[in-house]
């Protein structure tokens, strides 16, 4: 009987919105003693991009091609309680939506995420106990590593999203650290004096010793990249290009008037890279499954001219036994700024580095560096609808194969041509105009 009355208070919330919300609220309900909220992100761009890639060798299309891209558009369900006095117990259950292509796990290239994304309670969901000390929350969510410095991406979810080298270890279409990791339990702390605390961790739940199965309840192998040759019974086998076991993630923040200060810390265990060893890509025991980790800084300040800078450092980390043939091991660094333009309009502008590793496990030391310049401009017509036009242009040295949009955008630009063969070393470029719609 309340889920009745539950949809029945959900229908009116739509048909009297302008009273129960505000302009960038979601829609609220009110059952009883428990508050529902329906909300949503609508984000559709059009695009055009090209690999950059001149080898004669490349099969397929390498120039300019136009793409329509869903980017992260989601919708959500969220709700509390009062179970005791001063403790609420808190839920929410939230999905991408595909607004302009078909659900389904992605082909784009051999290193894309195989899981369904357009599934119920595909993105951050939970169920927990909130009070004046906190939350703990029990379910899949952003990590806190990936979550302290979302605000100065200016650029997030479009070609020019700065997890194409933050938080990216190696390049492709998966930053490792800008994750959402699932079966996970959490807190996150109350704000003290602008100082605030959130800490995660994730059991593996890997029956394999180098956790290359499939985690118990997971479609896909950890870490998002796709599963290879046929599982066994035991579900091991095919998860040998990134799967991890325990994760853990932390991240603190100081957040007061135009300052936002943060660190991060993640550590991924027993990273299996063993894939970089078949065929011969790397000499036996060169890459091997060892941890991964990664610590970060972040700096925003809003200044008096209606100017906001970002500046972020990283440091990734992964003890190889051999270090020749080891990619996921470097530094860089991003930098970004919004200036307002009046009471609607912002420009923007970012540059991302990346780091030389100490080498390759396809050529031993190499020049892969790489550098990421992009440029928006954005016009809000309201608090809740915009629309906007990015630049983004990856500029990688020999052996560097860095993609555009990871992480986010609709459609990935990578080093992969179509029959799947990686060219490193050239220069990406993409232009997208797009529009967003917030409830």
């Amino acid at each position: 009987m309340k889920l009745d009355r539950c949809v029945v208070a959900c229908a009116l919330a739509f048909a009297s919105a302008s009273a129960l919300c505000q302009p960038t609220s979601p829609v609220t309900a009110v059952v009883a003693d428990t508050l529902i909220q329906l909300y949503g992100h609508l984000d559709l761009s059009i695009d055009s991009a090209t690999k950059g890639i001149k080898n004669p060798a490349a099969d397929g299309r390498m120039g300019w091609q136009p793409d329509i891209s869903s980017n992260l558009s989601y919708f959500g369900v969220r709700g509390s309680r009062e179970v005791a006095p001063a403790l609420r117990a808190v839920f929410q259950f939230e999905t991408q939506v595909d607004v302009s292509a078909t659900p389904g796990p992605s082909v784009n290239s051999a290193s894309s995420d195989a899981s369904v994304k357009g599934a119920l309670a595909s993105r951050n969901s939970y169920l927990g106990l909130a009070g004046g000390w906190g939350a703990v929350k029990v379910g899949k969510t952003d990590a806190p590593y990936k979550l302290s410095t979302a605000r100065m991406d200016p650029f997030s979810a479009t070609v020019g999203d700065y997890n194409s080298i933050m938080g990216n270890t190696g390049g492709d279409n998966r930053a490792e650290f800008d994750t959402r990791l699932s079966h996970a339990i959490w807190y996150e702390s109350p704000n003290m004096g602008g100082f605030r605390v959130d800490a995660l961790y994730a059991p593996g739940q890997n029956r394999s010793s180098d956790n290359s199965g499939v985690a118990s309840g997971e479609p896909v192998c950890t870490g998002g990249n796709t599963a290879t040759g046929v599982l066994t019974a035991a579900g091991t086998g095919s998860c040998e290009d990134g799967s991890f076991g325990n994760a853990y993630s932390v991240a603190g923040v100081y957040d007061a008037g135009p300052l936002y200060v943060t660190a991060a810390y993640e550590r991924h265990k027993e990273v299996n890279r063993l894939g970089d060893e078949t065929g011969g890509l790397a000499p036996a025991g060169s890459v091997g499954v060892v941890d991964e980790s990664a610590l970060k800084a972040g700096v925003q300040y809003r200044l008096p001219t209606k100017t906001t800078l970002n500046a972020i450092v990283e440091r990734m980390r992964r003890p190889a036994p051999n270090p020749a043939f080891n990619e996921r091991q470097r530094n860089g660094f991003w930098l970004a700024a919004t200036q307002t333009l009046g009471d609607r309009d912002d420009l923007n502008l970012g540059w991302a580095h990346a780091g030389k590793t100490p080498g390759d496990p396809g050529t031993g030391p190499i020049d892969n560096k790489a550098n990421m310049y992009t440029a928006g401009y954005k016009h809000h017509f309201d608090r809740r609808t915009n629309w906007y036009a990015v630049y983004a242009r990856q500029v990688n040295h020999t052996g560097a194969h860095y993609d555009l949009g990871a992480s986010g955008h609709g459609i990935t630009t990578d080093c992969h041509d179509a029959a799947g063969s990686c060219f490193p070393g050239t220069t990406l470029q993409a232009l997208s105009v797009g529009m967003q719609y917030n409830f």
